[in-house]
């Protein structure tokens, strides 16, 4: 079995921070959001990963490299924004004739038995309850927990069980072969060619499908969200302190993750903060934030504030959203 990960996406609603770092690169409760995607799959027997990358490409593959030097990694390119199912169409020359996939959208964190969806007879797809389904791939089902029918953001939903873009799939050489039917026809939705509609005519070519329930999906695409989601999986999880006893004259307030190497002083963190490795903070309170790794912070109160990495701050404030290699003097 192969995993499937696509990370092409170019992240607009969290810059500026993706202008210089990819969205799956950006640390939530100390990891980033793509360890944690790799590591939930890894965890339950997958070594054979592909990575759709485009924008910022090269630091998605060098990260990988580095950390997942054991894992038989592929790249491939996706030039062209054109849906997530013509991302995956681009994977068909790495993928064996009817070997099973698992597919997990790059920003798709979600808790689930990977295991169990790994083992099932069956296709399976992941969805969740949700108060407005319109903005979302939509499944339709029945009593015995087959899906009937998907709908990519429909404007009359009828259902409430939004996909959440983990895809598992059994018969690859019928998915391979509706998005070809799809990209050859010009049937876009949205503009784009969409895996929701390659998936809807694998069911009109008789391919079963069942649903799961994933327990929590965390929302990463927005940062009131990202920040919400860290502060969720802190608690839940808790956090990883390296090197606290060194911390001079420094409160924690849990639930926080601080990254090898940091250098802080005279501060006050927490709750729920994420720092990133080789950060150094002085004279600095920060609560409910999310800070990269290389940044020094100096007398500065954050609060709801997504820090990028390589960043310099000094001076006082209470909100921020800066993106990567910024210097800012508020004194």
């Amino acid at each position: 079995m192969k995993a499937i990960i696509p990370v092409a996406g170019a992240g607009t609603k969290l810059r500026p921070h993706t202008y210089t770092q990819p969205k799956a690169l950006i640390p939530l409760a100390g990891k980033t959001i793509l360890s944690i995607i790799v590591d939930q799959l890894h965890d339950a027997g997958v070594t054979d990963f592909i990575f759709i990358v485009g924008y910022l490409g090269d630091k998605i593959q060098d990260y990988v490299k580095a950390k997942y030097p054991h894992h038989n990694n592929y790249f491939v390119y996706q030039n062209e924004r054109n849906g997530t199912g013509y991302a995956i169409d681009l994977t068909k020359q790495i993928v064996n004739r009817d070997e099973e996939l698992i597919i997990v959208l790059g920003d798709t964190i979600a808790e689930y038995n990977v295991r169990e969806v790994l083992d099932a007879p069956h296709s399976m797809l992941g969805v969740k309850k949700v108060d407005d389904p319109r903005n979302f791939g939509v499944a339709e089902v029945d009593d015995e927990h087959n899906i009937t029918r998907v709908v990519e953001k429909p404007a009359i939903p009828k259902s409430n069980l939004a996909l959440v873009g983990i895809y598992k799939i059994k018969e690859t050489s019928i998915l391979f072969s509706c998005i070809k039917k799809i990209i050859e026809q010009g049937e876009k939705t949205n503009e784009e060619f969409t895996l929701t509609d390659a998936l809807e005519c694998m069911i009109q070519q008789g391919a079963k499908f069942k649903y799961f329930k994933v327990q929590n999906w965390f929302d990463c695409g927005r940062k009131e969200t990202l920040l919400e989601s860290n502060a969720t999986m802190l608690k839940k999880f808790g956090g990883t302190i390296f090197g606290q006893e060194k911390f001079e004259n420094t409160i924690i307030i849990p639930p926080v993750s601080i990254g090898e190497g940091c250098d802080i002083k005279n501060s006050v963190i927490g709750p729920n903060v994420s720092i990133g490795e080789h950060t150094v903070l002085n004279y600095t309170i920060i609560k409910e934030s999310i800070v990269g790794s290389f940044s020094k912070l100096y007398d500065v109160v954050l609060d709801e504030s997504l820090i990028g990495s390589d960043t310099g701050i000094k001076g006082e404030t209470r909100s921020l959203n800066i993106g990567d290699d910024t210097d800012i003097d508020l004194g």
